[in-house]
């Protein structure tokens, strides 16, 4: 288990369409850190949720620790979850 598994709280926000979504999944789960998907094509307080938190309705927003990351950053993942790049 990494040390991301242990200590930090990821959500990915996401729709099924976005290449940039699959791209994030794709680089936590390259990492090992577990994370839980929220559709927000799928669920409508999601969504809503995700407007009021960030202000943006674009995905991947992938929130770490209750910080949010709007779009793929990887130096920013990398350094909320304390990776080596």
């Amino acid at each position: 288990m990494s040390t991301a598994e242990r200590t930090h709280r990821v959500l990915v926000f996401t729709t099924p369409t976005c290449p940039w979504c699959t791209r994030a999944k794709q680089y936590l789960r390259q990492h090992d850190v577990r994370f839980r998907e929220v559709d927000v094509s799928r669920d409508a307080s999601a969504a809503r949720d995700l407007v009021r938190r960030t202000g943006q309705m674009g995905v991947p927003v992938v929130e770490i620790d209750g910080r949010p990351i709007v779009g793929f950053d990887k130096s920013r993942i990398d350094s909320l979850l304390g990776l080596s790049a």
